[in-house]
């Protein structure tokens, strides 16, 4: 069930097929578009790129927010937040095989979003993050490892997250993680990639001690 990383596509400093690529090749479970100032027709065009590198690979492509250009696209799947559109009205549209991930700010909405069953939930921010116009409460490494110990399906740290703070948040005990700008802002993503991959392996085979 558990999967590591969790790769943001926002404003990157690669290209989106360099990003898409390097994902592929490092077998990231999930990679999702999340760009807020491109237009309907730019969008497109970089999901249905994006798509056509990640297709029968190991790598899922999500879509932020946007429904339609998860289906125009073929991407797999869509990442709701708690503004964007609901959760049973996205099941019904899309095809039953589509992913659905839910983002969570709260034990509130963690607890309501586990009874719809997602296939993962975003938790966060853990730490304050500039990532969005409009920034959640930051809920820190103590609330994500209480909602782990209710969650049954996978949960997403997210928020802030970087190569200073992770080994107190894998300490909560969290398994997958997502990471933002310490990926995006760097044209050396596949070394930060091993190197939080590696970070995760360790803390998993730790756990196992």
């Amino acid at each position: 069930m558990d999967f590591g990383l969790y790769v943001i596509i926002t404003k990157p400093a690669l290209s989106y097929r360099q990003i898409a690529e390097i994902c592929v090749k490092q077998e990231i479970k999930y990679l999702q578009l999340r760009e807020k100032d491109l237009t309907d027709k730019e969008l497109l065009r970089v999901a249905i790129e994006i798509q056509q590198i990640t297709k029968n690979t190991k790598t899922c492509f999500i879509v932020n927010d946007r429904i339609d250009i998860c289906l125009l696209s073929g991407a797999d799947g869509v990442h709701l937040g708690q503004e964007d559109i609901d959760f049973k009205f996205a099941g019904s549209i899309l095809p039953k095989n589509k992913i659905i991930g839910l983002s969570t700010h709260n034990f509130e909405q963690a607890k309501l979003a586990l009874r719809h069953r997602p296939d993962y939930i975003g938790f966060g921010p853990i730490y304050k993050t500039p990532t969005k116009k409009n920034p959640d409460t930051v809920v820190g490494c103590e609330k994500l490892k209480s909602v782990l110990t209710f969650a049954d399906i996978p949960v997403v740290a997210i928020g802030g997250i970087d190569d200073t703070n992770i080994g107190e948040v894998l300490a909560t005990g969290v398994k997958n993680i997502c990471m933002v700008r310490y990926l995006m802002e760097t044209t050396d993503l596949e070394y930060r990639i091993l190197k939080i991959k590696e970070l995760l392996d360790d803390a998993s085979n730790k756990s196992k001690k």
